[in-house]
Parts: C-alpha cells; sequence; structure tokens
C-alpha cells in the first residue's frame, strides 16, 4: 500500500508562497510528528491533504486514488483543527450522535468512556466549554471515528499537565488497538518525543527533514569542550546550532561524523534529543547541507 503522497505541493496565499514543492508519503501504521515553527506551513498541509483547501500546484494520493473531491478516499482521512466546526448552542451528547450518524462505525462507547476519563459532561453546551475542554471534545471525536488515517493539528492546544498527559497514553493505546495511522502537528514536541515513530520537519514552507526518529536522532550530535578544540573538531561539518559559556562552547552538528576525526580528550560527543534538534534545526542559523 502507498499510503497518503503528497507530491510536489505548492500553495500561495496572495503573494506569499506558504508551501513550496512539498513531497512526502505517509505509510500507514505509524505516528507521525509534523513538526514545525508557527507559520511554517503545517496547518496548510494536513488542510490540503484533507481537502479542506487546494493547493497551487501538485497532488496528493492515498492508495494510488487522488483525495481531491474523492469522497471514498476522503472518508479514510479525519482531521482535527484548532477551527470550530461545531454549533456552539448543541449539547456535546447531540453532537456524539450526529457524528455516530455520520460515520457508522463510530465507536460511541469508547467516547462516553473517554468523557469520564476526562471528566467531561456530555449535557453540556460546547458554547460553554473552555479552550482546554472544546479541545478535549475534539480529540474525543479524533479517537472514536472509524478511519485509516487521523490528523491531529495541534492537539493539546489549552489542556494542563495531566490532561495531556491522559491523551498521550490514550492515543498510543488507541494506535496499538485499532492500528490507525496518527500524524501529529504540534509545538509540545519533549512531552510527544518517545511517542513517535517518523517526523516531517517544516521550514518556511519546505521539508528539511523526513525520516524515521531513530534513523534522524543518529546523526543529531552536541559537541562541546573547549572552543577553539570544538571548532576545529568540527570543521567540515554541518554546524546547525552553538552554545557559548566562557570559554565552553558546544556545537549543534547533523549529519555523519568522520569516523578518521581524532576527538580531543577535552571534547565531548553526545547525541541530541528531538526537541534539541527541532530548535536548532528551525532557528535562523541552523542550515543544512
Amino acid at each position: 500500500m502507498d499510503g497518503i503522497v503528497a507530491k510536489e505541493i505548492k500553495k500561495n496565499f496572495s503573494k506569499k508562497t506558504v508551501l513550496e514543492n512539498i513531497n512526502l508519503q505517509i505509510k500507514p501504521g505509524k505516528i507521525y510528528g509534523l513538526l514545525g515553527r508557527n507559520g511554517a506551513g503545517k496547518s496548510t498541509l494536513l488542510s490540503i491533504i484533507a481537502n479542506r483547501i487546494f493547493p497551487n500546484e501538485g497532488n496528493v494520493t492515498l492508495d494510488g486514488s487522488t483525495v481531491f473531491e474523492n469522497d471514498e478516499a476522503l472518508g479514510k482521512i479525519y482531521l482535527m483543527s484548532e477551527r470550530n466546526l461545531y454549533s456552539n448552542s448543541s449539547k456535546l451528547r447531540q453532537l456524539l450522535n450526529t457524528t455516530e450518524l455520520l460515520y457508522g462505525d463510530f465507536d460511541y462507547n469508547y467516547a462516553q468512556k473517554l468523557a469520564n476519563i476526562f471528566e467531561l459532561d456530555l449535557n453540556q453546551k460546547f458554547g460553554k466549554l473552555s479552550t482546554g475542554y472544546r479541545t478535549i471534545f475534539k480529540l474525543i471525536i479524533s479517537l472514536c471515528v472509524p478511519v485509516k488515517y487521523v490528523f491531529l493539528d495541534e492537539p493539546v492546544l489549552g489542556l494542563d499537565a495531566n490532561h495531556r498527559e491522559l491523551f498521550y497514553r490514550e492515543l498510543v493505546d488507541n494506535y496499538v488497538k485499532t492500528g490507525k495511522t496518527f500524524v501529529i502537528s504540534t509545538h509540545l514536541i519533549e512531552e510527544i518525543a518517545n511517542s513517535l515513530e517518523h517526523v516531517f520537519v517544516i521550514r518556511d514552507g519546505k521539508v528539511i527533514v523526513d525520516g524515521d526518529v531513530e534513523d534522524v536522532l543518529e546523526n543529531a550530535y552536541l559537541i562541546s569542550g573547549p572552543a577553539k578544540e570544538v571548532e576545529q573538531y568540527t570543521v567540515g561539518l554541518n554546524v546547525i546550532g552553538q552554545e557559548t559559556l566562557g570559554n565552553i562552547q558546544g556545537n549543534y552538528v547533523f549529519g555523519e561524523l568522520d569516523g578518521e576525526r581524532i576527538l580531543p580528550d577535552t571534547v565531548t560527543v553526545e547525541k541530541m534529543d528531538l526537541q534539541k534538534l527541532f530548535i536548532n534545526l528551525t532557528n535562523a542559523r541552523g542550515q543544512l547541507k
């Protein structure tokens, strides 16, 4: 199965290019992270894949068939976003009933269970909910719809630490039980990093990293020590960021290390975590070779 393939996607708003030559593949049965700073184009890309907006150029296919105006393909995709698609005057239970009518195999019992776990009163009206509980209700819908691909755009907006932890736990449990494919766009990378299997990093409307998390982090290093020795050791390497404290310098490197380099006793090499890599790749200095 090809899964979802986005090919040469370009999107402009007025004279601004938001996405430029996006190529990526979302294979079934994984949890993906779509990472990027605000304004990088993450939400726009998800909206294009879910057929909510159209690209200026390019195409998106699901198992070889275009998703644009294709009800069968779109029936396999669900996008949860910050947009409010629900009536403020409707009670949550009514909204669940409506969703069950739209999706024949909607897991109503699981939705009620999740509402109890998150302490969400289904007799409340949607418009009376706080930002956090609106997010929780949207998450409940997302976890219960019978689709193969679930896109979660900033899924923890307004959630406190306890509710975020509950969500991450339910996400992984749902993934294991159903085999759904999840694509998560979030800025709280440290919290979700252990659940992600594959990451796309977007900067300035372009995909700059596309790989399994384990493989990506295998080539992400922090090299630190006296400034002069660190500079000498990292000559010719892809230095994407730097920190200094007095005479001590840390160079963030993304790419393979030359096995023939001699490491000075005063210099240490350690692996970066996903959040550090993301920060350095997406800041003003970070460059990819």
